[in-house]
């Protein structure tokens, strides 16, 4: 390859932030330590594929979709629907334009497309990819909730309203029923509660 890669070499740097890019809304709730983007991201991206899986639809694209979601997030940091309301929204379109800038033109074109299909909601995988990241919020809520956070229920009863294929809702009602631990006891043989 003879194409300059350091557009591509600098935002990688830029995407590292969201390890550090706290989910702000968490901190309505009393949160005091709240998980990063970054970490929000990765189970989206394989909740989406789950989802996807079972709705019919491709999982790797809506996985795809999935992990550049919130990747403006390292531009505009991670704001709140609180924050929405008093601060004009960037488009994640345009943003994604400015962080592409200068990488090989058939990455770049790669990366904005799949923002703009994220982002148009039309697709069968942008309509997984986005259900994955509510339902992410709400499974995040359930363990947060289990942490003794109270104020996480209005997280967990948003998300689960908000969830359109019926794989999310049966996958939300399967989680509110099982727990956080659920998983631990089933590994470990012992009876469900």
């Amino acid at each position: 390859m003879s194409e300059d890669l350091s557009a591509v070499a600098r935002f990688l740097y830029e995407a590292g932030t969201l390890k550090q890019t706290k989910r702000t809304g968490w901190w309505m709730a009393g949160v005091r330590d709240p998980e990063s983007v970054a970490e929000h991201s990765w189970r989206t991206a394989l909740l989406a594929t789950i989802i996807a899986t079972l709705e019919g639809a491709d999982p790797a694209r809506a996985a795809f979709l999935a992990v550049w979601h919130d990747s403006q997030e390292t531009r505009t940091g991670d704001v709140n629907y609180l924050g929405k309301k008093y601060a004009p929204q960037a488009d994640p379109r345009a943003v994604t334009d400015d962080q592409v800038t200068g990488m090989p033109e058939v990455l770049a074109a790669a990366v904005r497309g799949v923002v703009a299909e994220y982002e148009a909601k039309e697709s069968p995988e942008a309509i997984c990819a986005r259900d994955a990241d509510k339902l992410e919020c709400l499974i995040q809520g359930v363990e947060y909730k289990a942490q003794g956070y109270e104020n996480a229920q209005r997280w967990i009863d948003n998300s689960r309203g908000r969830l359109t294929t019926d794989t999310a809702r049966e996958l939300a009602d399967a989680v509110l029923a099982t727990g956080s631990l659920g998983w631990l006891r089933a590994a470990l043989g012992e009876e469900q509660p």
